[in-house]
């Protein structure tokens, strides 16, 4: 889930100090949480072309036969 940046100063005209932290400690958190959010979206892309990638060619290879067991006469 990715937020969108918050501009400095939209709820407020002048942030407090404790506030400024609090923004700087938001920006960070959701710096970190949407890099997390970009890896996994690659990953899963990169995974999902493999996989397509894995079932183009067992569907483009012919399947082999399988050897029948010849019953014994006795």
């Amino acid at each position: 889930m990715r937020h969108p940046e918050i501009p400095q100063g939209i709820f407020k005209p002048k942030p407090t100090a404790s506030e400024t932290k609090q923004d700087a400690t938001t920006r960070a958190a959701r710096q970190i949480t949407n890099g997390e959010a970009a890896a996994r979206d690659q990953k899963t892309e990169r995974l999902r072309l493999a996989r397509l990638a894995s079932e183009a060619t067992k569907a483009n290879t012919a399947p082999t036969q399988k050897r029948t067991i010849k019953p014994k006469h006795v």
